[in-house]
């Protein structure tokens, strides 16, 4: 699936739900892409671009204990960052995106297209998605945007 961010923006603001997103491997490219539907601002809080460990912990506030112990490319921290980026921003729903673009493993031997999606919905258990990608890390990082506005798309559906 591929969804067009205006169908994003679109189910957003007729629901009445706020979005952000909390961004290591996709670097802001994720917010970017939704704010470049017209009348996005009516939805989006904003997006947190994390890439160090210490920017996780202090701007939303993943534990650093887990992020020295299991690295950044796991399940766990995508969820604490979709859940850090709903309380930062105050917001209904929020996506996080975490993984190794390449060209390698990462420093933990995590492989390249290693990716994990964060999603936080307000008043709901916080559910994450692994996915394995191919390519170079350009096609991987855009790939990963996609899936996270795919992500939203279907939590808007339902």
């Amino acid at each position: 699936m591929s969804t067009d961010p205006a169908t994003v923006i679109a189910r957003a603001a007729e629901q009445g739900l706020t979005l952000a997103t909390a961004e290591s491997l996709t670097a802001g490219a994720v917010v970017a892409r939704l704010v470049d539907v017209p009348g996005a601002s009516a939805v989006i809080a904003g997006g947190a671009a994390c890439y160090s460990y210490s920017a996780k912990t202090r701007v939303l506030g993943v534990d650093a204990g887990l992020l020295e112990e299991s690295g950044a490319v796991t399940a766990e921290v995508a969820a604490a960052m979709a859940d850090g980026a709903l309380a930062l921003y105050d917001t209904d729903l929020a996506v996080a995106t975490t993984g190794v673009a390449g060209p390698g493993p990462d420093g933990r031997g995590v492989p390249a297209g290693t990716v994990h999606l964060g999603l936080a919905r307000s008043g709901r258990t916080t559910s994450t998605r692994e996915l394995h990608l191919t390519g170079g890390r350009a096609r991987v990082r855009a790939a990963a945007v996609t899936a996270a506005i795919d992500e939203l798309a279907a939590a808007l559906e339902g």
